[in-house]
């Protein structure tokens, strides 16, 4: 089968290094007997941390077998810097070893193209399957267990304990909190969204108070799972974003009770309902909260949308977005989105930090004032590719990866520029973006407490507050782009593949129709003169459009695969999904043909 060519493995290398080794350096030579699954990941990426979370359970399982090797590729400049993906390595739970590529070396041995992308490779050194996107972990506990029974047969399993070292516990109160909220009587309730609590921490935004939640992963009474976004809401209870619980908690200061209002505790996936009864319907890593217009809106980073939940009658929905990725303004029904992380309401209009996208961005309701028209805008930021630290006007000034906004007493709007380490100042007024403070590490939101800021800094593990200065910082003007390598692409006609095979026991489900979908579009759009647009089939020819000579390919691709059981009534069905943005750059000896592995390998 196909997915089981003989492709050998390229070796592993990285200028960052070795993380979660004990200061070893791994080669394959080193795993050899073992099955091995590279994990590309970078940590902007919620799909990546979609798929962290999906690997835990099979990575337990199989840990005297099947050693998890994270390989970080930055897409953004600050994921390049060392100390940050060690960051990112304690804050996200990472417990395998970790492989810091920050020139891309083996991303580019790999041929990846997407964030996430997991490769298999077998006890003899080689690579066997693919997989881009999330939903794979199925397929691959499946794989894995035919190349433990193969290669235990063939005595070419080496059994023992992994290569995995912990990294020594560092104390301090806060481990990279991630939102704040001030309560009513003056103090803060943080999320510590690495110890799976929140922190109630007095006036001076130092001292703790208490402590909420065990600690341990759940979605018990006592319990969170990475919580990130607060909110206050009206009867004085605090709104929770219980990110890798998929779910929306309600905590009441008071009573020291946890209520879950939304979410089922499972992750939302394509074909999922997206309105209806709040604790039926599955969310999607929800990231911030805030309270806008009698309804509680959800920055669903997971789908790249925005929600709302009506406490009136206790339902959930869709309020914004396509679950496209990218930057599109206009109608809320047909914007796109790309990892909407932060929230803050401010008279009529909800101001959203859209971190992939490197942008700030708002939702109003539409001129006609329907009951329910709103309309998308673009403050700062142009998509997804383009970012840096430029002040100036809106329409040209940068940010890198924004986690947060808060609306300020004139009108304006702080942005926490995590990726920056800055906080930022959009005025709607003057159009202008300034600098209010730089030399802040990670900082991920900001609060406002009489006439300061205080600000989260989620990599120094603190709150800082800050006096709400009257003039800008003055810094130097940076712009960058992604530095993943433009694919060469000829002129004319494009043959677009994107491959997927079934899984091994799996089948496609066409019980309904149709069981793929593929999604192409193009920045800029004049990019492609045909072959935009949805459509079943998981390939297609694209028409290059003349005069065009470089831009980006959005493609996403979607493919629903069943378990192969005749005697089952109902078996268990799978939906693999990616999206991918593809630089090209169009050349008279470039390729015609672009291939983009879902799962499986390509023959081509």
């Amino acid at each position: 089968m196909a997915s089981r060519a003989r492709v050998r493995a390229p070796e592993l290398i990285g200028k960052g290094g070795w993380l979660n080794t004990g200061g070893n350096d791994l080669t394959l030579t080193d795993l050899r007997g073992r099955i091995v699954i590279l994990d590309f990941w970078t940590f902007c990426c919620v799909n990546c941390l979609h798929v962290l979370d999906e690997l835990r359970e099979l990575e337990e399982r199989h840990r005297d077998s099947v050693v998890i090797i994270g390989v970080h590729s930055p897409k953004f400049v600050h994921e390049a810097d060392h100390q940050a993906v060690v960051d990112a390595v304690e804050r996200y739970g990472v417990e395998h070893p970790v492989l810091d590529d920050p020139e891309l070396a083996t991303w580019k041995q790999y041929a990846v193209r997407a964030w996430p992308t997991l490769v298999v490779i077998d006890p003899e050194g080689y690579v066997v399957a693919q997989h881009a996107g999330e939903g794979h972990a199925h397929a691959i506990e499946t794989l894995v267990e035919e190349l433990i029974a193969e290669h235990g047969a063939k005595g070419t399993l080496r059994r023992g304990d992994g290569p995995y070292v912990p990294p020594e516990p560092v104390a301090t109160d806060l481990r990279f909190p991630g939102k704040a909220v001030r309560l009513p009587g003056g103090t803060f309730l943080v999320s510590d969204t690495t110890r799976h609590q929140l922190l109630e921490l007095a006036a001076d935004g130092e001292e703790v108070l208490r402590r909420i939640g065990s600690g341990e992963r759940g979605l018990g009474p006592d319990s969170f799972n990475e919580p990130q976004g607060l909110a206050l809401l009206p009867d004085g209870t605090v709104a929770v974003a219980d990110t890798v619980n998929h779910a929306v908690r309600v905590f009441d200061p008071a009573t020291g009770t946890l209520e879950t209002v939304a979410g089922t505790g499972k992750q939302w996936w394509q074909g999922s309902p997206t309105a209806g009864p709040a604790r039926e319907v599955d969310l999607s890593s929800p990231w911030d909260l805030a309270w806008w217009q009698d309804r509680l809106w959800i920055a669903m980073a997971g789908v790249h949308q925005i929600w709302a939940y009506d406490p009136a009658d206790g339902t959930v929905a869709v309020a914004a977005g396509t679950t496209n990725e990218g930057l599109v303004d206009g109608p809320a029904a047909e914007a796109w989105f790309a990892q909407p992380s932060g929230l803050a309401a401010a008279g009529d209009r909800l101001w959203i930090a859209d971190s992939e996208t490197s942008a700030v961005r708002w939702i109003e309701r539409a001129a006609d004032d329907a009951a329910d028209g709103y309309v998308v805008r673009t403050a700062v930021g142009t998509g997804l590719f383009d970012f840096g630290h430029r002040d100036g006007a809106a329409e040209q000034a940068l940010l890198q990866h924004p986690l947060g906004v808060t609306a300020l007493p004139d009108g304006s709007v702080a942005v926490a520029d995590t990726y920056n380490h800055a906080l930022r100042r959009y005025d709607p007024a003057s159009g202008e973006v300034t600098t209010l403070a730089t030399d802040l590490r990670e900082p991920s939101a900001a609060v406002l407490a009489d006439d300061d800021i205080v600000v989260v800094e989620s990599a120094r593990h603190r709150l800082t507050r800050l006096r709400l200065p009257e003039e800008a910082v003055r810094v130097e003007s940076v712009a960058h782009r992604t530095q993943r390598a433009a694919t060469d692409i000829a002129p004319g006609t494009l043959r677009l593949d994107v491959v997927f095979q079934a899984p091994a026991g799996q089948k496609l489900d066409t019980r309904y129709g149709p069981s793929t979908r593929l999604l192409v579009s193009a920045t800029p759009p004049e990019l492609l003169a045909d072959g935009a647009g949805a459509g079943k089939d998981l390939a297609r020819d694209l028409v290059l459009a003349d005069g065009v000579s470089e831009g980006v390919l959005h493609v996403s691709a979607m493919a629903a695969s069943c378990d192969d059981a005749p005697d089952v009534e109902y078996p268990a069905c799978h939906v693999h999904q990616q999206d991918w943005g593809v630089p090209v750059r169009i050349t008279g000896d470039g390729t015609a043909r672009l291939g983009l592995v879902l799962a499986g390998l390509d023959a081509e």
